[in-house]
This record gives structure tokens, C-alpha cells and sequence, in this order.
């Protein structure tokens, strides 16, 4: 029997009313990844907090990636992982294996988890409808099959949208020869909010969100300007793996999205926190 009173149960309800009310029939994207992917609890909050938002009227479009599931799937293949600058060197034959595992296994298991929630959910990747568009990475060094976004289609997501499913979408795109490329899964999340006229972007990560001092998780930053962001850079408060983050946040920002947030997905039900409370739980970029 649960500790929860039937009034403490309305209250809360009556609580999130205007933030549902606020959300309703808007479109939110959510990158999923980092620890709230591999922690089966987590994990299992994660498909719940999705499910209840898309009942409520809210229109989640859930983008991922799977590091960890292509590196063990390398592994097991006898296939050497390369990372170079924090990006997976993709030679052809690595490009055919995470389109295997990302759009063809977690893709899939993420679906699954959507409906044992009672949740209705498709899963596509880039490369269906003609979603992502993607040309080959253009930096320093030669990164094989990684791609850069050259054209979001919305298309079919606003179709899924429209017929009442969960988008769930696999970060794979294809080039103009039909050649396969793996991209990242934050840069994709923020261009397809950006298409999709998205209220928010949310970023789930394994840190509290962006702090002063990163090693205190009291120092954090609830809010940001995105013209703050060259002066946090250059003072070191945004450093290392950070900056990818929050330069796609500022991205999504400035293409349109109203707001785009980095949240902790340690934490159970961290999305419903953001969404549906007053205090939020991370940092907020506008």
C-alpha cells in the first residue's frame, strides 16, 4: 500500500495543471543517452515519464544514441574501437554495424520498453523518409563515416506525431550517394527540434547540468543566456566535454527552439521534474 495520501495525490496533479496546459499538443524533444540508457531502473522511468507526457497531450519525440551498445558489439566482432577528438573513427564496415545495432537493436528495444508502458511508439532512423541528410564530417583529421547535417525532411515525424505515436529515432543518416553515416546523437536531436518548431530541447546527461565549479554540484547554473556562453567558454566554466553539449543547446536556441535544457539523467523522473514542476532540476538555455 503506498505511503502517498489520496490528497498529496491530487494536490500534485492540480500542481502540474499549468504546466500541462502549457505543453499541450506542443512538441518536446528529448535526447536520451548517458547513464539513464544503461541503468535498468532508470531506464524504466525514463519510458514511464515519455508515456505519461505523450497521454497528457504533450508530444514527445524521443532521439538516441548507443555508445556503449556499439562498442560491446565492436568487441564481440573483434572489431577495435578508435576515438578520436571524442568521435568514433567509422571505417564502411564499423558505418554497417552501427546502423545494425542503433537503428536495428536499441532502436527496437526502446520501442518495446515504450509499449510495455502502454505507450504508442514507432521507431525510425535517418535514413527513412529521407529524415536526415548528411554529407561526410568536414574537420582536422579524416573521421571515415561520420557525418554532418546537411538537411532535416520533418516530414515523418510530424506524420507519426499527428497519428498519435512516440517518434523514437535512431541517429543514422545517408549521404548523397546513399552511403551510411553515423551522427552524433546531440547534434541531431538539436537540428530536429529546430525543424520541428520544438518548445524544448532536453538534453539528458550524468551531471547535474552546467556549474560554476565542476566538482561542486551546489554551483549550479539554473539558467543561461545563450550570449553568455562565449564569455562562460573563454573563463573556463564551460570546458571539455561540456562545450559539444551546450553549443548544441545554444544551436537549437538560436534556430528556434523557445528553450533547451541539460538535466541529470541520474535522477528518477528527471524529465517530469523539469517539465511539470516549478524548480526544474538542470540548467535552461533561451
Amino acid at each position: 500500500m503506498s505511503d502517498i495520501s489520496n490528497m498529496v495525490r491530487a494536490k500534485v496533479l492540480i500542481d502540474a495543471l499549468p504546466y500541462i496546459q502549457q505543453y499541450y499538443e506542443k512538441i518536446v524533444v528529448i535526447k536520451y543517452g548517458g547513464n539513464a540508457m544503461t541503468n535498468e531502473k532508470l531506464k524504466q522511468a525514463v519510458m514511464s515519464d515519455i508515456v505519461l507526457l505523450s497521454l497528457v497531450g504533450i508530444k514527445v519525440v524521443l532521439v538516441h544514441g548507443g555508445g556503449p551498445e556499439i562498442s560491446d558489439t565492436l568487441k564481440k566482432m573483434g572489431k577495435e574501437t578508435e576515438f578520436i577528438n571524442g568521435l568514433r573513427y567509422t571505417d564502411a564496415e564499423t558505418a554497417d554495424i552501427v546502423r545494425m545495432v542503433l537503428a536495428g537493436k536499441v532502436n527496437k528495444d526502446l520501442v518495446s520498453l515504450l509499449q510495455e508502458h502502454k505507450g504508442n511508439a514507432i521507431g525510425i532512423c535517418g535514413i527513412d523518409g529521407g529524415m536526415i541528410k548528411a554529407s561526410r564530417f568536414n574537420g582536422e583529421v579524416d573521421l571515415g563515416y561520420v557525418g554532418e547535417i546537411e538537411d532535416i525532411n520533418p516530414e515523418p515525424i510530424l506524420k507519426l506525431l499527428k497519428d498519435g505515436y512516440i517518434p523514437v529515432i535512431a541517429t543514422v543518416a545517408t549521404g548523397e550517394n546513399g552511403e551510411v553515416y553515423n551522427i552524433n546523437a546531440d547534434t541531431a536531436a538539436a537540428r530536429i527540434a529546430a525543424e520541428l518548431g520544438a518548445e524544448n530541447l532536453i538534453l539528458m546527461t550524468d551531471i547535474k547540468g552546467l556549474l560554476r565549479e565542476k566538482d561542486d554540484e551546489s554551483t549550479l547554473i539554473p539558467v543561461v543566456n545563450v550570449s553568455e556562453v562565449p564569455y562562460l567558454k573563454k573563463q573556463g566554466t564551460i570546458s571539455g566535454g561540456m562545450i559539444p553539449k551546450i553549443d548544441c543547446c545554444v544551436e537549437a536556441v538560436r534556430r528556434g527552439v523557445k528553450r533547451t535544457f541539460i538535466i541529470d539523467g541520474r535522477t528518477p523522473h528527471s524529465i517530469l521534474i523539469e517539465l511539470l514542476s516549478n524548480d526544474g532540476i538542470g540548467t535552461m538555455f533561451i
